[in-house]
């Protein structure tokens, strides 16, 4: 259940918490999830929850109804901008997805259908992207005149390369999931069913590993992408220093000697 009386407010989202798995859900179907501000908000909220609790090992990341991940951002809202409003409604939508990016917990998104512009970048900032075989996804933003706010130009050509990434993000053309598998956009497509069961499946493997080691890990690789080789491979070699102090290494690797199961308890 909610872990923060906060939790109990949001009108935007569903939180929900089973185990070691967090559960956030954008519950906005009849608009397709669509982001306005007020739902960003929540999701800072929410997010900044599940990373307070100590409990919490993974998120599972969603949009309900069988439509819609996030088909995009309210379009309502985002119309009456002027440059001052629509700059810092870019800042703190993009401050709300290096949160999810950086939460110390790795957060995977179940695109159950559309994953349009701010949606799009939504799923892009998660750690491990799953999609439904009837997912569409796409950077729509140049048919409204307009360029992607939230992260959509630099992640990603990280994630499938600059070329792919023009062609997506000037044409604004929608792919499903099985060309977003193709290029590297989402790790696995499932049939709907299976989205979240398959999600719980791989967020119990993460898990089952030491939370320091999973932490770290995350912050070389994510860290690591912005940073010439070199300079990537001596962050990696401190935070190999750094996690060889903690209790759970060496639990982890007395218990491979001792051929039994690790008892790990992120310290």
């Amino acid at each position: 259940m909610a872990s923060s009386a906060t939790l109990t407010q949001f009108e935007n989202l569903l939180y929900d918490k089973k185990g070691n798995i967090a559960y956030i859900t954008i519950n906005r179907p009849k608009v397709l999830n669509a982001l306005n501000m007020a739902t960003m908000e929540e999701l800072r909220q929410a997010f900044t929850a599940a990373q307070d609790d100590p409990e919490v090992r993974v998120v599972i990341f969603t949009g309900a109804g069988e439509k819609a991940f996030i088909a995009g951002a309210d379009i309502n809202e985002l119309q009456k901008h002027n440059p001052i409003q629509a700059k810092e409604y870019t800042h703190r939508g993009q401050s709300v997805l290096d949160l999810i990016e950086n939460l110390g917990r790795p957060v995977i998104a179940c695109i159950n259908g559309f994953a349009l512009g701010g949606g799009c970048e939504m799923a892009m900032a998660c750690t491990l992207r799953l999609a439904s075989e009837n997912a569409k996804l796409g950077q729509p933003e140049v048919k409204l005149g307009l360029i992607p706010g939230y992260g959509g130009t630099q992640r990603l050509p990280r994630l499938v390369g600059r070329g792919v990434a023009m062609q997506l993000v000037l044409t604004g053309e929608m792919i499903t999931a099985q060309e977003a598998h193709r290029i590297g956009l989402v790790n696995e497509v499932v049939a709907a069913a299976e989205l979240i069961p398959r999600a719980e499946a791989i967020a119990k493997k993460i898990i089952a590993n030491a939370p320091l080691a999973v932490q770290y890990a995350m912050e070389a690789v994510n860290h690591g992408m912005d940073m010439p080789l070199q300079e990537g491979l001596y962050l990696e070699a401190t935070l190999f220093g750094v996690i060889c102090a903690s209790e759970d290494k060496n639990e982890g690797t007395t218990a491979f000697l001792e051929k039994r199961a690790a008892n790990f308890k992120g310290k």
